[in-house]
């Protein structure tokens, strides 16, 4: 039997990993008492149960009631159960605007502000996530690629990315971006905005494409790029860090940093131990 027990911060995308497990195929229990999770993992694990894969989900509803949630699953543990944990996440920024638009009270919230509910909820699933089998970053992920990265796991048995990379491309008059953890400038090389045939196309276009990748500087900067990121990768998975934000700029995010991003999304897309995807921020932004 397949047993994943389902957690992480309050608007990380628990609920929604939780439907997609049912949806393939995974018995989803979610809020069940405490009293009565050892029970019920007992009668799932029953030689005659006709379940096999089986979604556990847990939700902080108070400090305290989350630290008895922890002890019973190592007690399980100690008791020759096996489980697999996995914690959804996000950035507080996402977390708290989630928490904004649907106009929900965060559970550690209370009567204080929405921001210390998530830095205490924090604190209290420190100890879990840093123990979970499975940490999935949604900051940047849609639901699709949340399903497929679900599908991959928990039904291809596929291996797991414990690191999601984003590409970016943006356009410095726009801003640079909040989450970036690594922002390259590319304004270096010649800018498409000003070759009339190609103003109004993006780097999304073959012409606008072969024009900034014809500069032997272009090649040269993929080259070194890539190269680094490679080597950053393995070592930012050693530091505990399941979330890389590689931020490519020009002017206004439509030509030169789409082609870019494309690029090398392209050449890094197959490295296989990571998870990756491209988004383009500014390309429809008005601008050069």
């Amino acid at each position: 039997m397949r047993f994943v027990v389902v957690t992480g911060m309050s608007g990380g995308g628990k609920s929604t990993a939780l439907k997609m497990l049912e949806d393939a195929g995974f018995y989803c229990v979610d809020n069940l008492p405490l009293s009565l999770i050892e029970k019920f993992v007992e009668l799932i694990s029953m030689p005659n149960s006709e379940i096999s894969k089986v979604a556990l989900g847990l939700d902080v509803r108070s400090d305290q009631s989350f630290k008895d949630a922890t002890l019973v699953l190592k007690q399980l543990k100690g008791r020759g159960y096996q489980f697999e944990i996995l914690f959804m996440d996000a950035n507080d920024d996402v977390l708290i605007k989630r928490y904004k638009e649907t106009r929900r009270v965060h559970p550690l919230a209370q009567d204080g502000r929405l921001e210390d509910g998530v830095k205490k909820e924090r604190s209290v699933l420190d100890d879990i996530k840093r123990n979970a089998d499975y940490v999935i970053d949604t900051t940047n992920l849609l639901t699709r690629e949340l399903k497929e990265e679900l599908d991959r796991i928990f039904v291809g048995n596929g291996e797991y990315n414990s690191l999601m990379v984003t590409v970016m491309s943006f356009g410095f008059k726009h801003g640079i971006p909040a989450d970036a953890d690594l922002v390259f400038d590319v304004r270096f090389l010649p800018n498409p905005f000003y070759i009339e045939e190609l103003k109004h196309k993006t780097g999304n276009d073959r012409e606008v494409q072969d024009y900034v990748l014809s500069f032997q500087e272009s090649e040269e900067f993929l080259a070194k790029l890539a190269d680094m990121i490679r080597f950053l990768m393995p070592n930012y998975v050693k530091e505990g860090k399941y979330r890389l934000v590689i931020a490519i700029g020009c002017t206004g995010g439509k030509h030169r940093s789409v082609t870019l991003a494309n690029e090398l999304y392209r050449r890094m897309k197959n490295e296989g131990k990571y998870g990756i995807k491209l988004f383009h921020r500014d390309i429809g932004s008005q601008g050069t």
